[in-house]
């Protein structure tokens, strides 16, 4: 029988109208590639307006703002530009407050490669005439706060983890962040605008980078880059359809990538709550949460696989090592292209140092079923100087409007209609199926 032409049979051998297929699966602004950072933008070219702040977005993984520009014409046009993430720019000093809808504002900055009217936010001067650059560490008014007392030991003799951990922010070392290396921010801070000191590059995708100058910037950013690691045969097939710049990447989903990433990204304000038969971690980038058992001896056998794995800690003298295990498939780094497997084993050391203001992780982590010999490294948080906060991480890249936005269909009701036809979906296979057994 001829298919009609108003029909679409499906992988499952089902019928579904064609509209409603259209609607689910292409009408949805999710549907569209859900890649961000830097490589979105062109910063090898600018673009400037002045307007008014219609809202500001304070999110991870960045935050947004959304202005209504004057045109040549005496016009006005919506546009919206990305900030850093949320957390970062508390650290920095900004606020929501510096944005209440009416305040008059200039923005440079470069275009979004794929999204009309919207930006990659450098520079943007207020009202009052004041400039912040996209990196700009804004003086908090009044006297300093007093340094916080830290006991170095628990009254059981163990060094005090306990507190709230940050590692130190990273800039580019251009202030706008258009150019130059990324750096952390007491070396950056001493360097002429845009310096690429020896030893280190420019960061892929800043102006005249290659990156930045490929026929496809986002794929050349992403996915044309070796694994950090040399990989199995195993390794190898399960990175291969791996993109980046997409929602196979966790955090561009909102979601942990691991517990090795996720501890020093994008500088998030971490929390450690310490007793004296385990010690608590709560990450501020994506809310992942894991618990160091200090009175066990070995894994349980019937481990239930998770993004944070199960871990047993011992203390060899002052220092804290942290055995892992447990975890499911994923990415240990998705910028490195290094996949694991549910044989993943992390070995972690934590130190007390500057008489314990910050906090040193060394780490080595095995998977012979993906990548040969040893992933290591080493990260180094502080005593944070703003609160522990949990932020919400919502992707607004490829978002033309936001869920409160009222100039267009906001985006709960799109996934009320996606529901809806998913539910309809299945109603009519159902149906289908019954009336086969019949």
């Amino acid at each position: 029988m001829p298919q009609d032409s108003t029909t679409l049979r499906t992988r499952a051998g089902w019928r579904a109208p064609r509209l409603l297929l259209a609607l689910v699966l292409g009408g949805m602004p999710e549907a569209a590639a859900a890649h961000h950072g830097i490589i979105n933008f062109d910063l090898n070219r600018e673009v400037g307006f002045s307007g008014t702040v219609t809202r500001v977005r304070f999110v991870n993984p960045h935050s947004w703002l959304y202005v209504e520009a004057t045109t040549a014409d005496g016009g006005v046009e919506a546009w919206k530009c990305e900030l850093r993430g949320a957390t970062v720019l508390r650290r920095s000093g900004w606020t929501p407050e510096m944005f209440v809808p009416g305040t008059r504002i200039t923005v440079t900055g470069a275009p979004d490669r794929f999204e009309p009217n919207t930006c990659y936010l450098g520079t943007i001067v207020l009202g009052d005439g004041t400039r912040i650059d996209r990196y700009g560490q804004i003086t908090r008014p009044g006297p300093a706060a007093p340094r916080e007392t830290r006991a170095l030991r628990r009254p059981n003799g163990q060094p005090n983890l306990s507190g709230e951990w940050a590692g130190e922010q990273r800039v580019l070392s251009d202030p706008r962040g258009i150019s130059g290396a990324f750096l952390p921010l007491s070396v950056a801070k001493e360097l002429e605008p845009g310096a690429i000191p020896e030893g280190t590059q420019a960061f892929p995708g800043t102006r005249g980078t290659a990156a930045s100058k490929a026929e496809n910037p986002v794929d050349a950013y992403w996915n044309q880059r070796p694994s950090v690691r040399p990989l199995t045969e195993a390794g190898a097939r399960a990175i291969a359809g791996f993109d980046g710049a997409s929602t196979d990447n966790p955090r561009l989903r909102c979601e942990p990538t691991n517990i090795l990433f996720d501890w020093t990204f994008e500088a998030d304000v971490n929390r450690i709550v310490q007793e004296d038969d385990r010690v608590q971690m709560f990450y501020g980038s994506m809310g992942l949460e894991r618990t160091i058992h200090l009175n066990l001896s070995e894994h349980p056998r019937d481990l239930v696989p998770s993004r944070a794995g199960h871990s047993i800690g011992r203390w060899e003298g002052d220092v804290l090592v942290v055995d892992t295990v447990g975890f499911e498939p994923g990415i240990l780094s998705a910028d490195g292209r290094l996949p694991h497997s549910g044989r993943l084993h992390v070995i972690e050391r934590f130190t007390l140092e500057q008489e314990g203001r910050a906090l040193r992780r060394r780490w080595v982590a095995e998977d012979p079923q993906y990548f040969e010999g040893q992933y290591t490294g080493s990260d180094v948080v502080f005593v944070s100087d703003v609160a522990y906060q949990p932020t919400p991480c919502e992707d607004l890249s490829y978002k033309s409007t936001s869920p409160t936005d009222e100039s267009g269909l906001s985006w709960k009701l799109w996934t009320g209609v996606a529901a809806a036809g998913l539910l309809v979906i299945a109603g009519v296979a159902a149906r289908r199926r019954r009336g086969r057994r019949a």
